[in-house]
């Protein structure tokens, strides 16, 4: 008898407490860090339970952008296009586009040639 490859599933492999991958785990660190200046802030104001809902905040929005996807919803056309996609990766793209610093314009055609047209008669 010959063998065979029995393809495995290792998306569940790399988790941790079943609800953290490694990328929704450091992006969770990574807001509970800010939300953790935040706290050291309130406490300083006597405000220690404001601090903590605050660090709980911060500490869920970091795992909302390492773990969710938006979703493609038919009615919006904007999903079309991300539709799938994790939300840090689009943040990580808007930053790099942020990053370009190009300016793109639209110019009007039409003025443009009439523009050189007249330069090159003067000349």
């Amino acid at each position: 008898m010959g063998t065979y490859y029995i393809p495995r599933n290792y998306k569940g492999e790399t988790r941790f407490l079943y609800v953290f991958s490694i990328k929704s785990l450091i992006t969770t660190v990574l807001g509970a860090i800010i939300g953790f200046l935040f706290f050291l802030l309130f406490k300083m104001l006597n405000l220690k339970v404001v601090g903590i809902i605050i660090l709980v905040l911060f500490a869920v929005i970091g795992y909302c952008v390492g773990a969710l996807k938006i979703p493609t919803i038919v009615g919006l056309p904007v999903t079309k296009k991300i539709g799938g996609e994790s939300i840090s990766d689009i943040i990580i793209r808007y930053i790099k586009f942020k990053k370009n610093r190009k300016i793109y314009t639209y110019v009007n055609t039409v003025n443009r040639r009439y523009d050189e047209t007249i330069t090159k008669e003067e000349k």
